[in-house]
């Protein structure tokens, strides 16, 4: 028996099922995230925000969004892959953006974990990405796996830069007093 190239996406189903239910759950968490952020009146702007505030928003949005494109109804693997490799071109440009607002920050200047998390690991994600997407435009069936990788990737690097958001605000916090303003010592 000989199973065609959509009927083995059936069987990835439930993954991109977690895979997106994860992702879009971390995506609102993160917003409480940069709501504590902005709580905490520590140093910082738009440019910092977009270099790593953002950035993770968007890695959880492109694990949802692969996670959508892979449980769609397509009329076959060429469309599926198409929309993913134009997806990922759009992520390949997205990191250069970020890659500017890191090197443009002023309050905060990122060391090699930062670079490695934030834009070395994503941009790595968005180029396999439109490697799959080509191998399936070109119906190569077991590149089926890319995207599954993928999201994972996106899903952990996510994961990753909140935690280093949250800890980094736990570690670096301004000294704030009972009534909500910057003690003086």
């Amino acid at each position: 028996m000989v199973i065609s190239a959509l009927e083995l996406l059936r069987f990835w189903q439930t993954f991109y099922e977690i895979v997106g239910a994860a992702a879009a759950a971390l995506t609102g968490l993160q917003f409480v995230v940069i709501a504590v952020l902005a709580q905490t009146r520590r140093p910082g702007g738009s440019r910092e925000l977009s270099a790593f505030g953002t950035p993770t928003v968007v890695n959880f949005c492109a694990a949802l969004l692969i996670a959508a494109f892979m449980t769609a109804p397509w009329p076959g693997l060429p469309q599926l892959g198409c929309c993913l490799t134009l997806c990922a071109l759009l992520g390949l440009a997205y990191s250069i953006r970020v890659l500017y607002h890191a090197r443009s920050a002023r309050s905060y200047t990122p060391d090699a974990e930062d670079w490695i998390w934030y834009l070395l690991l994503p941009f790595a994600g968005y180029a396999g990405l439109v490697a799959g997407g080509i191998l399936l435009w070109m119906v190569q069936i077991w590149a089926l796996r890319i995207p599954a990788v993928v999201g994972l990737l996106f899903l952990v690097i996510g994961i990753h830069n909140a935690w280093d958001t949250v800890t980094y605000l736990v570690v670096h916090r301004p000294d704030i007093s009972p009534e909500g303003g910057t003690r003086k010592e």
